[in-house]
């Protein structure tokens, strides 16, 4: 690596920009690698900053002639951008600049996907395709002309005119930069319509390549579906006369909510159940209502400036749980939400990447769309609502969007509405958004002349940067059950507020079992001392779903925990435990399913490390085979009647109760599959007739080492799929055995159908190889070696998706000395790579150095 370190930007060095612009106008002239773009541009003094100097961002552009009210000027182009002496009042700026969308493989600004344009300007890549103000609190209307050879040309907002090679767009909603967009290609679509709350009629369609308007109906439904929940619980009505979006293979993210077009990932909205699994139909569905609901929440308020990411991202994916909780589970949907966060988000916390919802300072912003920003922004949105109660959320909510539409507002603005409507002072629990790290929540508990007592203890470990921790605002969900599995005390809640807090129950007969932190009610860690048959009795009788899914899932966490540290290991409560909820047919399948399933490796080790223990992948991987075994032998008699009772006789369809039924039979399946290796999954295999089973007994034959013919046959049937292909190549090193791992995925980046550029097919492989826990931290670091190869490879073509995977490394001080040295090691070769990008640099060397 050569060059300066890059350099931090800091939200204390915010200022407002200098000129604030009334209107937009741009025009483009499409080609592959001369694509000319023409900007004319209304600036006006802001009265709010303190200086005139006048500059724009540009990066990767080539200047043709620029002008300020019809005057030819010659600006300084400058590292970043361009500046020039303008008038100290109103001007028009004009510029013309040419660029090449055929030879932009980062995919940020206008670049090509298979012969089609289109765009990504989330966070900076505006700049890419003129020069201008590229920040998110400069906001304007936008006239768009598109002027090139191809029968369908998209932008912004409402069309305003069309001819032969030429389209027009207006968008009367000021924005900034970063929701901008421009499609143009060989496209077809899905039309509805949508008629709103106030009797608007909407038009709406969902643009695809031709040969995938089959896959198109699920995502036009769940569009119809989100429309129709925001006007019914947030009272948000939709503002244009048309909703886009369109399906792109190559792209960055899962999907971009620019106003009016939304664009998305091929993988985040085509569907089939051909082609589709049960969880690909639900991502979808929560997708497309997370970028339609950043209509409200992201577009027609945004945010300051990248500090404040969270608040559209973490706001709209609280909007988005409680959609996806209100069309299927509730429980299920926020069990599946809290174990994503564990995975993803607990282990950032607690790691050397590390950063606070709303951070101080980045060097590149790419790298801070992170699980804290998303995730955790969420559980604070979901801690504020319970702390207020349902209806005053509501009003709050009312508020913002009364007092903040049209602003570009900060999460202070988001405190302060709650504060104002509610009366409640909130400065407490501000240090959510300003502390990393997760807490940890110490319970003791003493019972005395029925008088119940719960202790409470906080500790936030030290991040990065953050030595010192307060103690935070800490609402806790608590029920007590008593001893006949009656609940005493119904659902109440806490509010922790000290470093040590106490709360006391009275009239209580019998001392209480404690049901603690129901529907997790704040993102920390509990601690708490108790017994097997406590958590037995737990999942048997807890009403809250959440914490009855837990009582197991830390049941056979302990089981796992000794099975992998080589300490006495007693089963039988676990497997009793397991076999009493199974049998219980009044629980839903897809809970039973949760349940049944085990923690991942990655969240033992995590769990081992936290406890100053070494972890030992392998042997985290033999205690995981050695349960799975357990529970089949255990449970071998209730399996096959079970799994037939979870056949659906129905015709397909992606519903929370087939799915359901779906994801339980798949996890009997994988016991049984222990037990008569492999010929019940190739049954399900030869008659499937929809993707879930299809590829849930693909993986059951590849674990028994028997599934060379049925996967040579599925890619024989799906080579033409490119999202199926990408299924193909993760099964295969998800499923390989750890001394495996790394030799697989070596193969198969030698396969003529890896196409490495591609975002989705190079995360399918190497993503998977990262999910492989014991196969990624294989004594050999032969998954090391390959993973940093690879990722030097790509960071020149793609330094977004490069920056991104080498999080892959981020627990390497977890564990032994060797496995340091070898990941450290292949750390510091990425590193020292000559013209590493700005991207990489920041993860890398916070992941050293953290």
């Amino acid at each position: 690596m050569t060059g300066t370190a890059p350099q931090p930007i800091f939200l204390a060095d915010y200022a407002p920009p200098n000129w604030l612009i009334e209107e937009v106008s741009l025009t483009f002239r499409l080609d592959p690698v001369a694509t000319r773009v023409k900007s004319t541009i209304r600036f006006v003094p802001n009265p709010d900053a303190a200086s005139r100097d006048f500059f724009l961002h540009g990066e990767h552009l080539t200047l043709i002639r620029a002008s300020i009210d019809g005057t030819e000027v010659t600006p300084d182009l400058v590292e970043g951008g361009l500046t020039a002496a303008v008038p100290d009042m109103a001007f028009t700026w004009e510029a013309e600049v040419e660029i090449s969308p055929e030879t932009n493989t980062a995919l940020e600004g206008l670049y090509m996907s298979n012969g089609m344009y289109c765009t990504q300007c989330e966070a900076e890549g505006f700049r890419r395709i003129t020069y201008y103000p590229d920040r998110p609190d400069v906001m304007a209307p936008f006239r768009v002309r598109i002027e090139g050879g191809l029968p369908v040309l998209l932008s912004n907002g409402n069309p305003t005119g069309s001819g032969d090679g030429w389209a027009e767009w207006h968008d009367p909603w000021p924005k900034p930069a970063y929701l901008f967009a421009l499609v143009a290609g060989e496209l077809v679509a899905r039309d509805d319509s949508f008629t709103t709350m106030s009797g608007k009629d909407v038009d709406l369609k969902l643009w695809v390549r031709p040969g995938d308007e089959g896959k198109t109906a699920f995502g036009m439904e769940a569009l119809k579906a989100s429309m129709k929940w925001d006007e019914e619980v947030y009272g948000r009505e939709y503002d244009l006369d048309i909703f886009q979006i369109v399906a792109v293979s190559d792209f960055n993210m899962g999907a971009m909510e620019n106003k009016g077009l939304n664009i998305f990932n091929t993988s985040a909205v085509l569907a089939s159940s051909e082609t589709s699994t049960d969880a690909n139909f639900e991502r979808i569905e929560a997708i497309i209502a997370h970028e339609y609901f950043h209509n409200w929440t992201g577009n027609r308020i945004t945010c300051r400036d990248w500090f404040q990411l969270s608040l559209k991202e973490g706001l709209t994916v609280f909007r988005d749980q409680q959609f996806s909780g209100d069309l299927r589970s509730k429980a299920v949907c926020r069990i599946n939400d809290v174990s994503a966060l564990r995975g993803r988000q607990f282990r950032e916390d607690n790691g050397p990447l590390a950063h606070q919802v709303q951070p101080d300072s980045f060097v590149e912003i790419n790298n801070f769309y992170t699980a804290t920003i998303y995730e955790k922004g969420a559980e604070l949105i979901g801690m504020m609502k319970t702390l207020v109660g349902e209806e005053a959320y509501y009003k709050a909510l009312d508020l913002y969007f009364t007092r903040h539409d049209g602003d570009a507002a900060t999460i202070e603005d988001w405190v302060r509405v709650f504060e104002d409507s509610t009366g409640r002072d909130l400065t407490q629990f501000r240090r959510w958004y300003k502390q990393a790290g997760t807490p940890r929540l110490m319970v003791s508990e003493d019972f005395n002349n029925d008088t119940y007592t719960l202790h409470f203890e906080q500790e936030t470990p030290p991040t990065p940067g953050q030595d010192e921790k307060l103690p935070q605002h800490i609402p806790i969900a608590v029920g007590l059950i008593g001893p006949n599995g009656d609940e005493v005390v119904s659902t109440q809640v806490l509010e922790m507020t000290e470093a040590k807090q106490s709360f006391v129950f009275e009239g209580l007969g019998a001392k209480p079992t404690p049901s603690i932190l129901r529907h997790f009610s704040a993102p920390v860690i509990l601690q708490r001392d108790s017994s097997p048959t406590e958590r037995a009795f737990l999942l048997a009788h807890d009403t809250d779903p959440f914490n009855k899914w837990e009582a197991g899932r830390t049941l056979a966490k302990e089981v796992l925990i000794a099975l992998s540290t080589d300490e006495d290991a007693s089963l039988e409560a676990y497997l009793d435990a397991i076999a009493i909820m199974l049998r219980d047919d009044s629980l839903d399948p897809a809970f039973r399913a949760l349940t049944l399933g085990l923690p991942s490796q990655d969240d033992l080790a995590q769990t081992l490390f936290d406890a100053g223990v070494t972890p030992d992948p392998q042997k985290i991987y033999n205690a995981q085979q050695t349960l799975w075994q357990a529970m089949a032998e255990h449970l071998q008699d209730m399996l096959p009647r079970m799994m037939a009772e979870m056949e659906v006789s129905e015709p397909f369809a992606p519903n929370s109760e087939q799915a359901g039924k779906r994801a339980l039979g798949l996890g009997l399946l994988n016991l049984l599959n222990r037990l008569d290796g492999g010929a019940a999954a190739k049954v399900l295999y030869d008659r499937a007739d929809n993707m879930t089973l299809r590829l849930g007994a693909l993986g059951y034959l590849l674990q028994v080492q028997k599934g060379d013919a049925a996967l040579a046959e599925f890619r024989s049937q799906f080579d033409h799929d490119e999202l199926v292909m990408d299924k193909w190549f993760s099964l295969q090193v998800y499923h390989a055995t750890p001394d495996q791992a790394a030799a697989v995925t070596e193969a198969l980046t030698k396969d003529p159908a890896f196409h490495w550029k591609n975002p989705n097919r190079f995360r399918a492989l190497f993503g998977a190889l990262g999910m492989n826990h014991a196969g990624f931290h294989h004594a050999s670091g032969k998954a090391y070696a390959l993973a940093a190869d690879w990722l030097i490879k790509l960071d020149p073509v793609n330094h977004q998706i490069a920056a991104r995977m080498t999080s892959g490394f981020e627990t390497w001080r977890h564990y032994d000395a060797d496995r340091q040295d070898m990941m450290k090691s292949a750390l510091t070769r990425i590193l020292a790579t000559e013209g590493l990008s700005r991207d990489s640099q920041e993860m890398v060397g916070r992941i050293l150095n953290g």
